[in-house]
């Protein structure tokens, strides 16, 4: 999903509406949802009834009143507006994710059979049912391929214009509604209802609708809520003080002194920093089911990541057949190509296409063999083919010399078992997965197996390390592969051998030592983990297991995403930190202007804190309440982009944002407030 025009914040797409939701989220049960600006619209409302009452029976200074009122409007109008814009860029996105969920027709296969099948509408379909996807079709809902290999373009999810392999029995079997298959043909298990597909989901999330407050924000909205009540009770004390003086204070002067004392700023803006967030995600097409997960990203300690399709490309490829002493190349090439015509995994299909290119050894008519298939096995760990009154194996280099030794060993001598475990050791030093051979109880060679680490990933992980954050990958491959991988692709650690239990063990202990921790995987076996981790990013092309497992799924199925998912999650916090620090210090300036201007009556000697120099009393305080309104609308644009995270430590962090955000927030109202107090002035509006 490419990122569009329609995103910006300045597209009139986005604006034009935004306007008339400002208005609409002035229905009480939408301002309810947010403690400061509720209260902000209920003293407005009952300002306004008084103003009414007071031009009825012909009240002074109706003029100022009016002026304060509109402005106190303005400002629960731009909180709206803000939050509106927000929602707008996603609301923008769901449509373009609308746009590629087309009504499309689907082959439903009936029964058993594999090639008769009914046209009916994609959205009727249910869970469990079988269609057949040919070359140009759409693929009508979300799914597993049962059988068969496609070219699969995803671009309408992922933005990429280039294809990707769709097979079976692997994990690269699901695939998504909306995308279309260019090449061969698949059988596909529907695995989504309709209306809860993977697109259906993305447009509820990325509309903001549903959008649950995190943790983090509702701590800081009862914190908002709190300072606002302390400000109530400070405001409603203050006309017994005026009385004591021997004056009083106007209902409105006290309305606006409220209004300016309370966190305005950072209430009206909070809700838009959340949407925001999970905007920014989407953006790089990484969907995040929940606001929790992107504040958690922000704060990972150790990211554990699953070798193969994540760290490597996941499809390992023969590049070497490595004969031992008295067996040449191409008879050991030609035994493994034998044990593999029927092995339909990419690294089966590898070996074959090896023989082929460099001994020119074509596939062989199988069936006037009368050849029998041994499929792999996860007890066996071999796969093989008996032919011609040959039995040939291929499979991990323990388990054939464990086959050997059952068979009794009488074709290979000692030397010949010490070569084979040597020349293992070599590949599997080489960051290589070794495949031995074996015809007739006689050893032949091993085939070397390559993993193919993705490019650019070495420096990916040490900008993660920068970041403070531990890599960790993750293999079923023995320490000694294990160790070649992690040494090349550049991780911190590495945990061989895996089964699940153990990488749920590692998170766990991690998690018992006070850390946050992230996985990314792809596979079946991974969804336990991912399940587990405070952040599971599954990746795109893996299964639905690991995919409905995870609280993210990188649409791109990049595991290096992190690093975008880490700096956004630390801008969400960071701009909601930097915003509240601002919205205090901006207080203070207000305090300025505004408490002088309400008490000089009584307390001529607060002219000295009227440091501004500001016109009057009542220019001051209408100064105050438009800055309080304004300043809303220009911090629009940084809350929806966030404040630019740098990798630096938390303390050089803090002492930047408080000489921005803390000394701008003072700075910029008294010059702002002065020059509204100068503009109000020269047009004689009070």
């Amino acid at each position: 999903m490419s990122q569009s025009k329609s995103s910006s914040i300045l597209d009139a797409k986005i604006l034009l509406p935004a306007i008339g939701g400002a208005f609409r989220k002035l229905d009480p049960r939408s301002l309810a949802k947010n403690p400061v600006m509720f209260v902000v619209a209920v003293v407005t409302l009952l300002t306004s009834v008084l103003f009414i009452k007071d031009m009825a029976s012909g009240g002074s200074d109706l003029g100022f009143s009016f002026q304060i009122i509109l402005w106190l409007w303005f400002t629960i109008l731009f909180a709206n507006f803000a939050e509106a814009v927000a929602e707008g860029r996603g609301k923008a996105q769901a449509e373009s994710l609308r746009r590629t969920r087309t009504e499309t027709e689907a082959k439903l296969l009936s029964g058993d059979s594999k090639t008769n099948y009914t046209i009916i509408a994609g959205n009727s379909l249910k869970v469990g049912d079988v269609v057949l996807v040919e070359a140009g079709d759409i693929i009508p809902s979300d799914g597993e391929v049962i059988e068969g290999v496609a070219s699969v373009n995803e671009a309408a999810i992922t933005g990429e214009s280039a294809p990707v392999i769709r097979e079976s029995g692997g994990d690269r079997s699901a695939v998504t509604g909306g995308t279309q298959v260019l090449s061969d043909w698949i059988r596909v298990r529907i695995t989504a209802a309709a209306g809860s597909t993977f697109i259906d989901r993305m447009i509820s999330l990325v509309e903001g609708a549903e959008r649950q407050k995190t943790p983090n924000e509702i701590a800081l909205n009862i914190l908002l809520a709190g300072m606002t009540l302390i400000f109530v009770l400070a405001v409603v004390t203050i006309p017994s003080f005026a009385t004591y003086a021997g004056g009083s204070v106007p209902v409105i002067v006290l309305v606006a002194l409220f209004v300016t004392l309370i966190p305005t700023t950072i209430g009206a803006l909070l809700s838009a920093i959340g949407i925001a967030g999970m905007d920014r995600l989407v953006r790089f097409n990484v969907l995040a089911m929940s606001g929790r997960a992107v504040e958690a990203a922000g704060d990972v300690d150790t990211l554990l990541l699953d070798k193969t399709g994540t760290i490597t490309l996941g499809n390992r490829q023969a590049t070497e057949f490595c004969a031992i002493t008295g067996v040449s190349e191409q008879q050991l090439a030609d035994a493994a190509q034998l044990a593999s015509l029927a092995d339909e995994t990419p690294e089966g299909r590898s070996i074959v296409v090896l023989a082929k290119e460099k001994y020119g050894i074509r596939a062989r008519d199988m069936a006037s063999l009368h050849a029998s298939f041994v499929p792999f096995t996860a007890q066996s760990r071999m796969s093989g083919v008996d032919v011609d009154g040959s039995i040939i194996r291929k499979g991990a280099v323990d388990a054939v010399l464990k086959y050997v030794e059952a068979e009794g060993g009488k074709a290979s001598t000692p030397a010949q078992l010490q070569e084979i475990q040597s020349i293992a050791a070599q590949i599997a030093k080489a960051g290589g997965t070794p495949l031995a051979v074996v015809k007739d109880g006689q050893l032949m060679g091993v085939v070397s197996l390559k993993d193919i680490v993705k490019g650019g990933i070495r420096e990916r992980f040490a900008e993660l390390r920068r970041m403070g954050i531990r890599t960790v990958m993750i293999t079923g491959d023995n320490p000694m592969t294990a160790a070649a991988i992690a040494a090349e692709a550049g991780v911190d650690d590495f945990l061989a051998q895996a089964t699940p239990e153990n990488k749920l063990s590692l998170i766990r202990e991690e998690q018992a030592k006070g850390k946050l921790v992230a996985m990314c995987g792809d596979g079946t076996n991974d969804a336990p983990a991912l399940a587990q981790a405070d952040v599971g990013v599954a990746m795109n092309t893996g299964t639905v297991a690991a995919r409905e497992a995870g609280n993210m799924v990188d649409l791109d199925s990049d595991p290096t995403k992190l690093i975008e998912i880490v700096e956004i999650g630390k801008q969400l916090l960071m701009t909601r930190g930097a915003l509240t620090t601002f919205s205090i210090a901006n207080d203070i300036a207000k305090y300025f202007a505004i408490i002088p201007a309400m008490f000089l009556a009584f307390y001529p000697q607060l002219g000295v804190l009227n440091i501004m120099g500001l016109h009057s009393p009542q220019s001051a305080i209408l100064s105050a309440i438009i800055f309080n309104a304004l300043i809303i609308v220009a911090l629009i644009p940084l809350s929806l982009r966030g404040v630019k995270y740098q990798a630096v430590g938390a303390g050089a962090l803090l002492s930047r944002n408080l000489m921005i955000y803390g000394l701008g927030g003072i700075i910029v109202p008294f010059v702002a407030i002065k020059l509204i107090d100068m503009a109000i002035t020269a047009l004689a509006l009070v």
